[in-house]
């Protein structure tokens, strides 16, 4: 796979805008409904006095899109923005979200994170010594690890899991824990993660979410789901 950026040294780079950003074809899927929740704390812009602000991003790209965005690229995009000026926060706001959609062939979500929603009512399922879980129950699986099949990084996260049917505890947390040395992004991993638990357990309601550990000030949580309406918000994890 060539990317621009990734795994690469970019200190001389002359790319400047919306020449910055890098696609990924998204691999086809089967799965209905679901979104990438991009949180980007670092984001520095002038106002309309040229007063430097530091704000918190989210951006929101639909599961459908034809293409991801690579996060080193995303990165390097948006850090452009610290010398320059906007008289509204609208305007930014419009700026990016054509330029994003533009390289994703999709529509997106963007705005900035005035709160966090808070984490929902769970089951640790690390410390869980059941042999099933309850049906209709969220669960948390601390400690997921995965490798980026580019630079061969971890990418650590944790990853949410709700269904209407009893899950094997001893077999999702085998599942999960094989994952430690498996190549792919985290959207992709979260996908297979859904698929895989949908057909072993004939669920016909099912939500997965992957919240990874922030890069380069980026944090990216997939959402997969069965329904349009996900019991997962976009909170934030204490160690995000």
């Amino acid at each position: 796979m060539k990317t621009k950026f990734l795994g690469k040294n970019t200190t001389n780079n002359s790319i400047r805008g919306k020449r910055l950003l890098d696609q990924i074809k998204r691999d086809e899927s089967l799965i209905k409904y679901g979104h990438d929740i991009w949180n980007v704390y670092d984001f520095l812009y002038l106002d309309d006095i040229k007063m430097p602000k530091l704000r918190i991003l989210e951006i929101i790209i639909p599961a459908s899109s034809l293409f991801i965005v690579e996060s080193k690229s995303m990165k390097l995009y948006l850090n452009e923005f610290y010398n320059k000026s906007f008289k509204k926060d609208a305007d930014i706001l419009k700026t990016i979200k054509k330029d994003i959609e533009e390289i994703t062939s999709s529509s997106i979500q963007i705005s900035f994170v005035k709160q966090f929603s808070k984490e929902p009512e769970l089951l640790h399922l690390n410390k869980s010594r059941s042999v099933k879980t309850k049906p209709n129950t969220i669960l948390k699986f601390n400690g997921f690890r995965s490798i980026c099949p580019v630079t061969s990084q971890p990418d650590l996260a944790n990853i949410y899991i709700y269904s209407n049917k009893a899950l094997s505890t001893d077999w999702l947390k085998k599942y999960l824990i094989s994952y430690q040395n498996k190549g792919d992004f985290h959207e992709q991993c979260v996908e297979t993660i859904f698929s895989d638990i949908f057909n072993k357990f004939d669920c016909s309601q099912l939500e997965v979410c992957g919240r990874f550990q922030r890069r380069g000030g980026i944090d990216i949580n997939p959402f997969r789901g069965t329904t349009k309406k996900f019991l997962n918000q976009n909170f934030r994890e204490f160690n995000q």
